[in-house]
């Protein structure tokens, strides 16, 4: 059956702050205000977000457990004329947040419903942006399977991405996937760790890997708040290809032996060029 494009509304996919209320945009506020209904993950926070700008409007709950459930319903309204907006809980919608299903259905089910995109806040962008790692060619991960076994089989498969990673991480597991980043990575890999971006709290702190381990333990509360992990691509630094264990031997070397004859053995066990052991060597201040 053919479809009526007058008669058509549309999708909105409207991004909303991360921390700061003052980051929403002018366009996306008008947006709110006027469609005919909001899809939200947490109808609360989205009310809490809407009472704040003194906003009146329809909340549908829209998440990743009734996303393949609602989305007909929804194609059906948006078909019947209805203006609908698409938000998550923070930042901008699908970027590891629900709304792909629906995106699809208006995108490729012969539905021809337009979907108008908001410029807005995202976390990843605001960290990559901020670390002083190459942004011109990145790779976003998300967040790291929870199952450890699992979350180092996809860590080996990166291990050789020349691109900078970003990956999500929550509170609770930071320590160990960092600690499982560590033992395929290696300790010199460069990381950033962004910490509660554009809220009261905000850190953006970058070291190698094993520092920022040290630098979490030194204060636990660096533990807390939404984390986003941006990482030194494998060919970004010459160093993230020494192996870990070079490392352990040439300390072990260096204290029975002069630095010089140590750095010899190691480089020779390992066929590691010396002046790049030396110099990781002093760099690092073992």
């Amino acid at each position: 059956m053919k479809i009526n494009q007058k008669l058509l509304g549309k999708l909105y996919i409207v991004p909303t702050p991360i921390g700061n209320y003052n980051d929403i945009n002018h366009r996306s506020l008008i947006i709110l205000k006027k469609v005919d209904l909001i899809l939200s993950e947490d109808k609360r926070k989205t009310g809490i977000l809407l009472k704040y700008f003194n906003i009146k409007n329809k909340l549908y709950s829209y998440h990743e457990y009734n996303e393949k459930k609602h989305s007909e319903i929804i194609i059906n309204k948006i078909k019947n004329g209805y203006n609908i907006a698409l938000v998550s809980d923070a930042g901008t919608p699908l970027i590891n947040d629900p709304g792909y299903r629906i995106v699809k259905l208006c995108r490729f089910e012969n539905n021809s419903i337009k979907i108008i995109p908001i410029p807005g806040p995202c976390a990843a962008i605001l960290a990559l942006s901020a670390s002083g790692l190459p942004s011109n060619k990145f790779c976003y991960e998300g967040f790291l399977p929870n199952k450890k076994s699992k979350r180092l089989n996809r860590l080996n498969e990166l291990k050789l991405e020349k691109r900078t990673l970003i990956i999500y991480e929550s509170k609770h597991r930071l320590l160990n996937s960092l600690n499982d980043i560590k033992s395929i990575f290696g300790s010199n890999r460069y990381l950033v760790l962004a910490r509660e971006i554009t809220k009261k709290w905000e850190s953006i702190y970058g070291d190698t890997i094993e520092k920022i381990i040290l630098w979490i333990k030194n204060d636990k509360n660096r533990l807390k708040g939404e984390i986003v992990l941006v990482i030194d691509g494998l060919h970004n630094n010459i160093y993230n290809e020494i192996p870990e264990e070079s490392i352990k031997t040439l300390l072990i070397l260096k204290k029975y032996l002069p630095l010089k004859k140590a750095i010899h053995i190691t480089a020779n066990i390992y066929k590691i060029k010396r002046n790049i052991l030396y110099t990781l060597f002093l760099k690092n201040k073992y």
